[in-house]
């Protein structure tokens, strides 16, 4: 319980800066997460996507319109079942998480570059284990 009490907050933070670093991109963390699941899943429907994101359909509804409009998400007929519209990302929509990825990326590299070798080496060490954590619970 100590080290998991001493452990969230830091993750928790780490994450809020990740995604204030999303922000300068001019998409929202919500927009981005909404596009990464559509490019590890590309084809899958608003309710889908919807129940993936705990979110009503009919918000992820009018969310997917926004990236719709703005030219980031294509919906496609599905060519099994005519009542299906897919999701797939566009050429720029792809270009968009490239671009927030390499500013998240960024934003850490100069943070790890702070830091003496023990500590990257310790930091390094924990990226396995810590992985396996979120595999486990998306299981």
């Amino acid at each position: 319980m100590a080290l998991a009490d001493a452990l969230r907050p830091t993750l928790l933070r780490i994450g809020r800066e990740l995604r204030r670093e999303t922000r300068g991109t001019g998409l929202s963390p919500e927009q981005v997460g909404i596009l990464a699941a559509i490019k590890h899943s590309p084809g899958i429907c608003v309710g889908e996507l919807a129940a993936g994101e705990r979110v009503s359909p009919a918000a992820m509804s009018k969310l997917v319109s926004r990236l719709e409009r703005e030219g980031l998400v294509a919906r496609t007929p599905s060519p099994v079942d005519r009542r299906r519209v897919g999701l797939t990302l566009t050429d720029e929509g792809q270009r968009a998480l490239r671009r927030v990825r390499s500013r998240r990326t960024a934003w850490l590299a100069m943070r790890l570059r702070t830091l003496p070798p023990a500590q990257l080496a310790a930091i390094e060490a924990a990226v396995e284990p810590l992985s396996r954590l979120v595999r486990a619970e998306a299981t």
